[in-house]
């Protein structure tokens, strides 16, 4: 009987502390499936876009997208990120959002020139080249704006809505 019990003790002190990780790694992936769709974008958001804005889908999805793509390169990467925290799948956003050429034709020395005037000049001509891409005119990228720091202000507060409005022109 002695023998079987310490047995029983062998093997659970050699794997009990393997039980207690599958456990707690069990538990931790219940409690946060969002890790799984954080790169869908949010159907929430999309659907703002195009019930107020009549763009497709796949519009919303690009124009947010560049939008989103031009905060987070005017922004420190602590104040995007208080953003992207607000926004449920802002990595399928920038993904979704089309490559826009360079400035002035991809004349590198021209392109430094427009990105250092003031208003970010560079940042909304290729917002602009981006929209176009998406089939949508240059006028979009004004009308996206206030849906998106309306989103914004709605899920993390009228600080972080500032921060997007700020850096896409509009405070």
């Amino acid at each position: 009987m002695k023998v079987r019990v310490s047995r029983i003790r062998t093997a659970a002190t050699a794997f009990g502390p393997f039980l207690v990780f599958a456990v707690l790694v069990g538990i931790t992936h219940a409690q946060n499936p969002v890790k799984a769709t954080s790169k869908i974008p949010s159907p929430e958001l999309i659907g703002e876009l195009t019930k107020q804005l009549s763009v497709t889908p796949a519009q919303a999805k690009g124009g947010a997208g560049a939008l989103f793509g031009l905060a987070k390169s005017h922004l420190s990467t602590a104040d995007f990120g208080k953003i992207a925290a607000v926004v449920p799948g802002m990595n399928g956003f920038l993904k979704a959002a089309p490559s826009a050429a360079s400035p002035a034709g991809g004349l590198p020395g021209i392109a430094s020139v427009a990105g250092a005037l003031p208003g970010g000049t560079s940042g909304l001509a290729s917002t602009t080249q981006s929209f176009q891409k998406l089939g949508l005119s240059p006028e979009m990228v004004g009308k996206f704006v206030p849906v998106l720091t309306q989103f914004v202000q709605s899920k993390g507060g009228a600080g972080v809505a500032s921060l997007l409005s700020g850096a896409l022109g509009g405070g």
